[in-house]
């Protein structure tokens, strides 16, 4: 269908809504709405069960978007499921063996603090024509260190998986002992050592990442916002009443997301793989929507 008659249907479709979507009108228009009719279009024959990888750091509003999206779905119609990585996490005695020592003082987040097979058996037992049975963990548990909960079982067309290291493939060894050498990392010395175990258990990840049928990417104009975002977003949730982590433990996470795998170095065979690559500014508004092959990294290593 032409341009043209794509954003005539999307307009009708949205009047149908009570409140217009709450977004940044670059990313709806140049990303949301093509990422649906993208969708749409692939679940035309409802036979293939689709699903999208959509990766984006801490605290960029990774779940307010995929809850938009589930909402948008829903005039094709369409039943989007929405399950996060962070869903995956290994259980707590498990997480705290495998990263004992870590140079962050987090127990999760890096590589190898999920067990990626869980999400792969649900999605390959859905794919199979069974119902769609998701993990999900509960941060508030096992007083604030998070451990899993009861899983959910939702009917549904196709699923969004999200999260921050999502798509996100292991490096070859020359490669990562190239950059390890090369004395601009940005890293501390026990960062650096930790490094090739973290790229070591991006391994696990793959089958899950084969699983997706595409990509898509938000990413910061500069990676030093990450923090601050983060910090928002637990101020809010102190003001909703709801748990949130000291200041300390936001930037020991947030920290733990950009140095176990640096965005300079991970980040440009993602751009190249994904579907259209959003560039937000300090204020989560959109800069800029591109076709993965033509984006790059931002700036900043690790800010």
């Amino acid at each position: 269908m032409p341009e043209a008659d794509v954003r005539t249907q999307w307009s009708a479709r949205l009047q149908r809504l009570e409140t217009p979507p709450a977004m940044d009108p670059l990313l709806l228009s140049d990303l949301v709405l093509p990422l649906l009719s993208w969708l749409e279009q692939r679940c035309a024959d409802r036979q293939h069960r689709v699903v999208i990888g959509l990766t984006a750091p801490v605290g960029c509003g990774k779940s307010t978007l995929a809850g938009q999206l589930v909402q948008l779905a829903r005039l094709l119609p369409l039943r989007l499921a929405v399950v996060s990585i962070d869903d995956a996490y290994r259980p707590w005695a498990e997480r705290r063996a495998r990263l004992e020592g870590n140079p962050f003082g987090v127990n999760r987040v890096p590589p190898g603090s999920h067990d990626p097979g869980l999400l792969t058996a649900a999605i390959g037992a859905w794919r199979g024509g069974g119902p769609l049975c998701l993990p999900r963990f509960d941060k508030r548990r096992n007083q604030g260190h998070g451990d899993r909960t009861t899983p959910i079982t939702v009917a549904a067309d196709a699923l969004l998986l999200e999260g921050w290291l999502v798509g996100i493939e292991p490096m070859g060894a020359a490669r990562l002992n190239g950059w390890l050498s090369s004395g601009t990392t940005g890293l501390s010395d026990a960062e650096r050592r930790w490094l090739p175990r973290w790229n070591g258990a991006l391994e696990a990840y793959r089958p899950l990442w084969a699983c997706c049928d595409g990509f898509w990417v938000l990413q910061p104009d500069h990676w030093s916002r990450v923090a601050r975002w983060r910090m928002q977003a637990e101020a809010r949730q102190r003001r909703h009443g709801q748990g949130a982590m000291a200041a300390r433990e936001v930037r020991s996470l947030v920290r733990a997301s950009l140095a176990s795998l640096p965005p300079v170095l991970y980040h440009p065979a993602l751009l190249k793989r994904a579907m259209a690559v959003a560039t937000l500014d300090g204020r989560r508004r959109c800069l800029r929507v591109e076709p993965g092959a033509q984006a790059s990294v931002s700036s900043s290593l690790i800010g």
